[in-house]
């Protein structure tokens, strides 16, 4: 008995930590051009990720989808026409009974992005549901109105966190990681890595520069350990390359699970809701590069971001997954899991991934912020110009990780079902 309750509490752990998602909501007051945020640093065990746009339901959306959901049927950060916009993350402190959850926060959020335009119809969908709800999760959610606000929610009730309120989030957002502060408190998990960001967001206001860009490359890739206030980019960044370096890799915000990185931008209130933008790093952080893309009809999504069926994959993600491994180059036992090769990232020689892919994704937002900027302007896309950065993407991507990495996507590995 004292054997199957060790093996049950791993599994707990080890599903928990496998399901760890760092999270935020920000409203536009305190952003660097006025518009609200959506991030979700995504954990999981699913590491294969792409984008899809769905047509099939009341209002069109587009979302990031698990490869291997071959039906489609969760999403697990996206937006829709309507500017209405939502993303989770799992809560382990919330519900004080023994309930069996569904697991079924990407269906939840599917149907929010196929059926609400706003806030209150979020609420309404909520209070809709049978209880107990099955679920235990911070809900975030933005629209075209300015609403901004977590969700809380739980077996049979939810809590409401409105992130324009100065008495709920005086420095205009709210991060959530893997506990609610509904729950019981110092239960749960991710609060080192709650912190950890939270560092790095009050740092970005005061200097007027919280953005897309200043998340991605702030938090996603930050290798600052709040607790231990290890810094492994400050500590190992100077050892010349080829020269493996590891260290204890745990309860940073970027993980050996992370498998994407999404900002969804909203509207100023007013502004077409066309002109929300997800900014989307698919695969692992630390070896991917950060685009915008746009819900429309008259332009495709860029190959590198859909569903490859060939590789049953995005090729940007599975591109980011080869490179990861220069990352995870310690094999032996099951330390391959806690100990990551700093050198591979970070170097003296500026060889490093991160090194590598930064000029790279600057040149990317350099690009897109002047299209945007000219779009707004306009009060309208223009769509040859969007086709053409895409087309771009497409050639750019691929050519820098064969040129720099010697990658390529590869078709998935067979399996022997013997």
């Amino acid at each position: 008995m004292k054997q199957f309750l060790l093996l049950f509490a791993l599994f707990v752990f080890s599903f928990q930590a496998a399901q760890a998602c760092t999270t935020a909501v920000i409203s536009g007051k305190f952003t660097k051009d006025g518009r609200p945020l959506l991030w979700k640093h995504r954990d999981t065990w699913a590491v294969n990720n792409h984008i899809k746009v769905f047509d099939d339901g009341k209002y069109r959306c587009i979302g990031l989808v698990n490869s291997k959901d071959k039906k489609n049927k969760s999403i697990w950060i996206g937006y829709n026409e309507k500017g209405f916009a939502i993303m989770n993350s799992a809560s382990y402190n919330l519900n004080n009974d023994t309930i069996r959850q569904t697991g079924y926060e990407g269906r939840i959020m599917k149907e929010a992005l196929q059926t609400c335009a706003n806030l209150a119809d979020f609420e309404a969908l909520l209070n809709r549901m049978d209880l107990p709800r099955r679920l235990e999760a911070n809900f975030g959610v933005i629209d075209a109105s300015g609403g901004a606000a977590y969700y809380e929610v739980g077996n049979f009730k939810f809590t409401k966190f409105d992130v324009n309120d100065p008495t709920v989030a005086p420095y205009g957002y709210i991060i959530r990681t893997n506990h609610s502060l509904t729950g019981k408190l110092g239960e749960g998990g991710g609060y080192i890595r709650y912190k950890t960001a939270d560092d790095d967001f009050q740092m970005a206001i005061r200097e007027g520069r919280l953005s897309p860009k200043s998340i991605v490359q702030g938090c996603s890739r930050n290798m600052n350990n709040s607790l231990t206030h290890v810094n492994l980019a400050e500590t190992y960044g100077n050892i010349k390359e080829n020269t493996p370096t590891y260290a204890s890799f745990t309860d940073y915000i970027p993980r050996r699970g992370t498998s994407s990185s999404v900002i969804i931008e909203g509207v100023k209130s007013g502004e077409d809701a066309s002109f929300s933008t997800m900014w989307a790093v698919l695969g692992w952080p630390l070896s991917s590069v950060c685009m915008p893309l746009w819900l429309d009809k008259e332009v495709e999504l860029p190959n590198i971001v859909k569903m490859d069926d060939n590789l049953k994959d995005s090729p940007l993600c599975n591109m980011a997954l080869q490179a990861k491994e220069a990352a995870y180059s310690y094999q032996w036992g099951y330390s391959y899991k806690y100990y990551i090769n700093v050198n591979a990232l970070v170097n003296a020689d500026h060889t490093g991934l991160i090194q590598l892919f930064t000029p790279l994704e600057n040149d990317i937002f350099a690009k897109a912020d002047k299209m945007i900027d000219g779009w707004r302007k306009n009060g309208k896309k223009d769509y040859g110009q969007m086709r053409q950065f895409y087309q771009w993407i497409d050639q750019e991507i691929p050519t820098f990780y064969n040129d720099k990495l010697n990658i390529k996507p590869l078709a998935p590995a067979k399996v022997n079902k013997k």
